[in-house]
């Protein structure tokens, strides 16, 4: 009787080390399938993955066609960038490093399984400056008062007031973007831009406002 469940208890173990191999095994396939996408579509073209940037110069920065890549895992939430992929709608109303042309809305579209395998890829690559856990999205008072007060975020990011969109349009839309940024991104981003984007026309924010403002408004910013 013992031998018996000595046996089935080793036969449960070896089973699930099984399974968790296969299962490991198909999420690295779905990387590095993810990343063959990736390559044969040319992204690269149009985004940097390597990071971190090395621009040093609005002339560097002007020769991109498309956002940074390297730290998309610690930017996007996986949730919406498989969708997002799917169907891809402009986030920037002009077009990238442009101040006078609009977005022609003209990205490419993944099938589901592409969008998939893509996201599992690009969610790998990540920035050490984006410490996960630090950021929990709310309403923040504080945030609020330097978003549409102290800084005026407003004059070039688009959101939701009221029932209504308003806003600029020189930078990104900020409607549901807590659907779409990471907390964490957001506040190492304002904290420390340099480090992720070198060369930029938002404002940098050192000095500007103290740590717990810029927490504020990163928790603020992503309750959107």
């Amino acid at each position: 009787m013992k031998r018996i469940k000595v046996y089935q208890k080793l036969t449960v173990v070896f089973f699930s080390m099984v399974f968790t191999g296969i299962l490991a095994g198909t999420a690295n396939a779905d990387v590095a399938g993810g990343q063959k996408i990736f390559e044969a579509k040319e992204c690269g073209a149009c985004h940097l993955t390597k990071g971190p940037n090395q621009d040093k110069t609005f002339e560097d920065k002007l020769k991109r066609k498309g956002p940074d890549l390297w730290f998309a895992g610690s930017k996007f939430k996986k949730e919406w960038l498989v969708k997002w992929l799917q169907d891809p709608k402009p986030i920037r109303q002009m077009a990238y490093n442009s101040i006078e042309k609009k977005n022609p809305g003209d990205h490419s579209k993944l099938s589901g399984k592409e969008a998939g395998d893509m996201t599992d890829y690009l969610m790998t690559l990540t920035s050490k400056d984006v410490v996960a856990g630090t950021i929990k999205a709310k309403k923040d008072l504080m945030g609020k008062m330097v978003f549409e007060k102290k800084q005026g975020c407003y004059g070039c990011h688009s959101s939701m007031r009221g029932a209504k969109v308003a806003g600029g349009l020189t930078g990104p839309s900020l409607v549901d973007v807590g659907k779409r940024l990471q907390g964490d991104w957001i506040y190492a981003y304002l904290k420390n831009p340099q480090a992720i984007i070198p060369v930029k026309r938002m404002p940098t924010y050192a000095g500007v406002l103290n740590d717990s403002e810029m927490k504020s408004v990163a928790s603020y910013v992503a309750s959107f």
